[in-house]
């Protein structure tokens, strides 16, 4: 006699945050009536149920817990996965969150071109607690902690990148960055700001500013991160759906490093020199992982993803357009 139970075989991707989808394959989904998913204890939406696969979109209120497929007869074993929890909303980050030594984490309220918003910047303490920690800069884009714990803040509106120290007293670093988004420390201390007109600058220690590379302009922003290698790697959305991250050597040239992603954004590079990019793979939305060996797979799956980051407990940030969630996939990044 067939074993009413279902059996769940793989699940892909490894985590999600809501709106996310797992593919979940198998067999012994239908019996009865068509399959149910549940993560934990709260019903997700069935996309698409057959008995071998069955797509599920991640409900609002699911938390980390286990996936399980009823089929109308039986249920199935939990399968373990990561699914990330919203610590914070109401936001609009535009990329990368930063998170300190102390686990806090930052993101920006960004707004539209030339909008002046009543906080630029938020701090999330480890209890997720969230406070305003910064005013008064206009477009508040990309954040980036240096070996000493300051902040730095571009501002694309005004084309400069500030510095934070951490009481939350604010100064200018450096002007004249064009359209300044992305930003980066190499290992010798030098800054890395994307102009997304087409421009990386270099910022040398002493604050001495030079053209490091040209590159197409973007449609929103540049997106930059130091590989374990000394390359720095940059994303930057176009109006193609193929979009590609480059990889600029320390000398400047600048190569295509991984063709075939939908609107790359932010980037963060775990302590492996896995690279992880908030993109669409493969149709696929979210965060996709791409190995030493260039090979790529959605690690992620969420809608509206615009950054990544690694905290010191070795759990994933992502920050959405409007919020930012928590995801302990137990992954250590690079070292500042």
């Amino acid at each position: 006699m067939e074993d009413p139970k279902p059996l769940i075989e793989q699940v892909t991707p490894a985590a999600a945050i809501t709106g996310g989808e797992f593919q979940i394959r198998g067999h012994g989904f239908v019996r009865s009536e068509r399959p149910k998913v549940n993560f934990g204890t709260v019903p997700g939406t069935v996309i698409i149920g057959s008995d071998t696969l069955v797509i599920a979109r991640v409900p609002e209120d699911a938390t980390v817990g286990k996936i399980v497929i009823e089929n109308g007869d039986d249920e199935s074993t939990g399968w373990a996965c990561d699914i990330g929890i919203q610590i914070a909303d109401g936001m609009h980050p535009v990329a990368n969150p930063a998170v300190d030594r102390f686990g806090n984490i930052y993101s920006t309220f960004s707004g539209t071109r030339g909008q002046k918003t009543p906080v630029s910047v938020y701090r999330i303490d480890p209890r997720d607690g969230v406070a305003p920690f910064l005013t008064d800069i206009m477009n508040a884009t990309a954040l980036l902690f240096d070996r000493e714990g300051f902040l730095y803040i571009s501002s694309r509106y005004e084309g400069i990148v500030y510095q934070a120290d951490p009481s939350g007293a604010l100064s200018v670093f450096v002007e004249g960055m064009g359209v300044a988004t992305g930003m980066a420390f190499d290992d010798d201390g030098n800054l890395y700001v994307g102009d997304r007109s087409g421009t990386i600058f270099k910022i040398s220690p002493a604050r001495q500013i030079y053209v490091y590379a040209t590159l197409e302009s973007s449609i929103s922003a540049y997106h930059l991160a130091f590989g374990p290698e000394g390359y720095l790697y940059v994303t930057g959305p176009t109006t193609s759906s193929f979009d590609t991250v480059h990889r600029i050597s320390p000398t400047g040239e600048v190569e295509s490093y991984f063709r075939g992603l939908g609107r790359p954004q932010g980037m963060a590079f775990d302590a492996d020199g896995n690279l992880y990019v908030a993109a669409s793979y493969g149709g696929r939305r979210g965060v996709v992982r791409i190995t030493p060996q260039r090979e790529g797979k959605l690690f992620l799956s969420g809608p509206n993803i615009v950054g990544v980051a690694f905290s010191p407990s070795r759990s994933m940030i992502i920050t959405t357009n409007n919020g930012v969630h928590r995801v302990d996939v137990g992954i250590a990044g690079r070292p500042i």
